[in-house]
């Protein structure tokens, strides 16, 4: 079985939880979905994990050492940007 995109995994993750939240499932059928949203969420994480590290690898000085930036999210970005205008 391929490997999923973390984009396909986020849509079937996201799925997943609109079913769950919708309530509408016998227990064992939830239980079953909520198992494979876990699944789904750590390998998200894992796949973010591997990126963030492939960045810093890209992201290296030519004297070998790592020039770290904080990565921040839109929503972050944003959060910050509305705070420094109060």
């Amino acid at each position: 079985m391929a490997k999923k995109s973390f984009e396909e995994s986020m849509n079937q993750l996201e799925k997943i939880v609109e079913e769950l939240e919708a309530g509408n499932l016998p227990l064992d059928k939830a239980l079953k979905r909520f198992e494979e949203g876990v699944k789904l969420s750590q390998s998200c994480f894992e796949k973010l994990d591997e990126t963030e590290k492939k960045i810093t690898r890209l992201m290296q000085q030519q004297d070998g050492s790592a020039r770290e930036t904080p990565f921040m999210a839109e929503s972050d970005a944003t959060d910050q940007n509305s705070s420094e205008n109060e």
